[in-house]
């Protein structure tokens, strides 16, 4: 996977067009002079997160024996059910805020910085260590693209709208669904070829 795959990747995982109302729902008690505040001291929480897991990951992996087919194969069928919840979006599920602003979750963590996203980390990381500086570009890359989605998120509300944003979720579902796959597909072709069947 080069760079710029594994960096689409990483923000369709992140799916800030479809975390847009539940940013907005989550803020909406924020006063509106400390909301572009919050939202970029969760962004930026969410990275450290994320890098934290990106340099350090690989020891947590070798700590647990875990191989990278395992890997895949998990993140592949991870990454299916996120898609196929971008696709077939649960409405009965709301996230709202708790008194005062949030801090850390849900904005962060599990809207930004979340158990998929985190598992694809891991993934790219064991899969060739000795990229790991490229797999930074793509991390970054990722959540600057989030990062600028989120903080328009208001205007892209008005101009998009609900079915709008809807659509758009949904088309980022089905590119992850067919990208899931392939993860998963590698994952069975890597087990297969190490255990010679």
């Amino acid at each position: 996977m080069d760079v710029v795959s594994a960096a689409f990747l990483l923000f369709l995982i992140m799916d800030p067009i479809g975390n847009v109302p539940a940013f907005l729902a989550l803020l909406k008690d924020v006063a509106p002079t400390r909301r572009k505040r919050v939202l970029v001291r969760e962004l930026v929480a969410a990275l450290l997160i994320l890098l934290a897991f990106l340099f350090l990951g690989q020891y947590l992996l070798d700590l647990f024996q875990l191989q990278q087919e395992s890997i895949s194969i998990a993140g592949g069928i991870v990454l299916f059910i996120i898609a196929l919840r971008m696709i077939f979006p649960s409405r009965g599920v709301a996230l709202t805020p708790s008194d005062g602003e949030p801090f850390l979750v849900p904005l962060a963590v599990p809207l930004i910085a979340g158990p998929s996203t985190i598992a694809t980390l891991l993934l790219l990381v064991r899969a060739e260590p000795e990229r790991i500086l490229q797999w930074l570009v793509a991390l970054l890359a990722a959540w600057g693209l989030t990062a600028a989605i989120l903080l328009l998120a208001s205007d892209l509300n008005r101009f998009l709208g609900e079915r709008g944003l809807a659509a758009l979720e949904r088309l980022m579902g089905m590119l992850l669904v067919v990208m899931a796959v392939q993860m998963f597909l590698n994952g069975v072709a890597t087990f297969m070829a190490a255990h010679g069947s």
